[in-house]
């Protein structure tokens, strides 16, 4: 046999900032809520049918929402990983003006928060 010879390299890792590592890890799992805000600009009808088309909710739970938000001036539409609840509250953004009133100049606001 032959006997094989072996030479001892050193490798470098890079450094790793456990700190925010962890930070990180931590945001992506905790759970954050999309609060959509209340305002005087859009109808019943407007937030029902955005609820139904942005999150596909059932019309009754889309108008338990709206009254919701429309009484406590605030309501959590959706929870969930942070990438995602960041795209709804974009498509909140943009969904547009309600075409009902003329008053109505933009989408509605939401917000995000951590959830408890």
């Amino acid at each position: 046999m032959k006997s094989a010879s072996f030479t001892s390299e050193t490798t470098t890792l890079p450094e790793i900032d456990l700190e925010s590592t962890q930070d990180e890890k931590l945001l992506s799992d905790t759970p954050w809520n999309v609060v959509l805000l209340d305002d005087d600009f859009h109808t019943y009808d407007y937030v029902v049918e955005m609820l139904m088309a942005i999150f596909g909710y059932p019309m009754r739970r889309a108008f338990k929402m709206t009254v919701e938000v429309d009484t406590r001036k605030r309501v959590i539409v959706w929870t969930g990983h942070l990438e995602r609840a960041e795209a709804y509250r974009e498509q909140i953004h943009a969904y547009g003006a309600d075409w009902r009133m003329e008053t109505s100049k933009g989408s509605m606001s939401a917000i995000l928060e951590k959830a408890l």
